[in-house]
């Protein structure tokens, strides 16, 4: 991965001591409260009012996301009607033309970095379905692939999950019979960002943050921790951003070889979804899923009927109408973000124009 630059001595302490000071806040804003074992949930008076807790979690605390969280979020977070009963594309309403120019404004050194995995074409535990690349002579190949899963990067989009009885964004209920004599969804489909997604993309380098190459599978990252590292680095999210959070999964996977991520993975704890709403975020990007593994939820959220072993992931498409980017391999972007001491800049992808689920990406960061 090379030297791994390190947040000067300064700024070092506030990593440290500002999820302390900002937990109060947080706990506040998002409506947590402290349940008999330690976790948070609702918090507020008898006139719905946020109030504060009596005491500040201590280190390690649990703060397990209940049913009752997700059932109120379910209710006061989402986006469904918000851009119309017919809306198709969710929170990249958000990316609006002014973004776009604010976007464009960051190229300044004209430095532009991928920041995809290449195609993997060998079967591994965390990639089984590998890309498939066979020569028709030496003018032209036929290439195949199941993007979804744990190796390739790709996007997801509003017709990827469901839940309960097969509901996903702005109550698109599809008949999956239609759906295979159709060739495609009717609704909802990645062909909704055929012109592209243009907007300003923000890195989270949690790992540099932290000064590691990269956090252990299982380490949650927490509203705190992100708010931390807006105040080390003076970045602010905001709405119609695209927000990449480096864990340094694949500098792991070079030092200690595949494992299966799709159930031991560094990421966001689920309690970070109404911050998703917050910020108004158009689009989010994790260098596996977006979610922490194991999830820390109440199993009544985490089964397939409800939102399963990624609350969050299924929260950001279904409620939300978030697209999302899974696999990304943020390791370039992290080195040239850190030698510029510049984490913002213009996020350019153009998926495939298909009726699908999604489409492989190569997104591309330009500073």
């Amino acid at each position: 991965m090379g030297t791994m630059k390190k947040y000067p001595a300064s700024v070092l302490p506030l990593a440290v001591a500002l999820p302390a000071l900002l937990f109060a806040h947080t706990v506040a804003s998002r409506g947590f409260e402290r349940d008999p074992v330690g976790s948070l949930g609702a918090q507020r008076d008898p006139v719905g009012a946020p109030s504060f807790p009596q005491e500040p979690a201590q280190a390690g605390e649990r703060r397990t996301v209940t049913e009752a969280d997700v059932e109120r979020w379910k209710r006061d977070l989402t986006n469904w009607g918000r851009w119309g009963a017919d809306d198709e594309r969710g929170t990249l309403n958000l990316i609006t033309p002014e973004k776009r120019t604010q976007a464009a404004a960051l190229v300044r050194e004209g430095i532009s970095v991928s920041l995809a995995h290449d195609a993997e074409t060998e079967a591994t535990i965390d990639g089984p379905r590998p890309y498939q690349v066979t020569p028709l002579g030496i003018t032209a190949d036929e290439i195949r692939v199941s993007y979804h899963g744990f190796i390739h990067t790709h996007l997801d989009f509003l017709n990827h999950n469901f839940i309960g009885d097969g509901v996903t964004y702005n109550d698109y209920r599809p008949d999956p019979a239609e759906v295979a004599a159709q060739g495609g969804h009717s609704r909802n489909t990645v062909h909704n960002a055929k012109s592209g997604i243009v907007t300003r993309g923000v890195l989270i380098d949690m790992a540099r943050f932290r000064g590691v190459p990269y956090l252990e599978p299982g380490t949650p990252i927490h509203i705190e921790d992100i708010e931390a590292w807006e105040a080390a680095t003076g970045v602010t999210v905001s709405s119609g951003d695209a927000v990449v959070i480096r864990t340094g999964r694949w500098a792991r996977r070079v030092e200690v070889g595949p494992w299966d991520v799709a159930n031991a993975a560094a990421g966001l704890h689920a309690s970070v979804i109404p911050w998703l709403r917050e910020r108004d975020i158009a689009l989010l990007g994790g260098e596996a899923a977006q979610d922490m593994a194991p999830a820390d939820a109440d199993p009544a959220v985490t089964v397939p009927e409800d939102l399963g072993p990624r609350p969050l992931h299924r929260f950001a498409l279904i409620y939300l109408g978030m697209p999302l980017f899974d696999n990304l391999d943020l390791e370039a972007v992290g080195e040239v973000a850190a030698s510029l001491d510049r984490y913002e800049f213009l996020l350019t992808a153009a998926p495939l124009p298909t009726r699908g689920t999604g489409s492989p990406i190569n997104p591309i960061a330009t500073f």
